[in-house]
């Protein structure tokens, strides 16, 4: 089985923390050159240093905020005049938690704005790259919440949902090039943004932390809590020439906790 990645690069977006930098570390272990993606310079620089690294690759990194579009789409055309990326993956924080009926429209464009506009962005810059190799992979980590709705994330949820048909349609559209589309759908990893989501949950429910996360744990078959690299793992092997015949799928990482196939 053909898992290196010697002699690529990949793109990571949201890569200082959390599942985006377990997936920068696991790509560039398996050799592949990393470019990370996120809007805080100090922190990118920070986890530059962290990368596995030998001879013959080269990492760098792009500043960029994902809230102006049109920003990015600047970026990436001075990006691919001097790289190309074999491997992208769209990694974007999720949108505040809230009830859907309560939602403004700001909170709907913004965040259509960060996921689906920013992915078209990234892609439509790539792609022609990719092409040219005759490599390509593309994977966006996206949620569960594609397969089952989860209660309280009601602007993720939808949002979730325009995300993955988009990729199931790119899929169709790139496939014949040798590039694959797919999503990765993380259950409960124990990043800042389920931090973030199980304190709300205990200010809301009255709970501590504590009671929350045993909630949690009672949901999912494995009985823990995933940390980032184990969904970090799915993402890496997407992105090798061993999951060339892999195209369009959601992939959950979830330990079992979602109640469809």
């Amino acid at each position: 089985m053909e898992l290196g990645l010697n002699g690529k690069r990949a793109m990571v977006c949201g890569s200082t923390q959390g599942i985006g930098k377990a997936s920068a570390m696991e790509l560039a272990a398996l050799g592949a050159s990393v470019t990370l993606v996120a809007r805080d310079k100090a922190k990118l620089k920070e986890a530059l240093k962290e990368l596995p690294q030998v001879k013959g690759q080269t990492h760098d990194c792009l500043v960029a905020d994902f809230n102006f579009p049109e920003r990015l789409q600047s970026s990436m055309e001075k990006y691919t005049a001097t790289h190309v990326a074999h491997i992208l993956v769209n990694n974007t924080g999720g949108p505040p938690a809230g009830p859907v009926f309560s939602a403004s429209l700001d909170e709907f464009i913004k965040a259509f704005a960060n996921h689906l506009l920013c992915n078209q962005v990234l892609v439509q810059a790539l792609v022609p790259g990719m092409k040219k190799e005759k490599y390509g992979r593309i994977i966006n980590i996206i949620s569960t919440s594609v397969k089952i709705p989860i209660r309280g994330l009601g602007v993720s949820n939808t949002i979730r949902g325009a995300v993955a048909n988009w990729s199931k349609t790119l899929a169709s559209e790139l496939g014949s090039f040798g590039i694959t589309v797919n999503n990765v759908l993380p259950g409960a990893a124990m990043t800042g943004r389920l931090e973030s989501i199980i304190r709300d949950r205990a200010t809301k429910q009255k709970k501590t932390k504590e009671q929350v996360v045993e909630e949690m744990i009672s949901e999912i078959p494995a009985g823990r809590i995933a940390s980032p690299a184990e969904v970090a793992a799915a993402v890496a092997f997407l992105a090798t020439p061993a999951a060339g015949y892999i195209n369009g799928i959601n992939v959950p990482v979830d330990g079992g906790r979602t109640g469809s196939l």
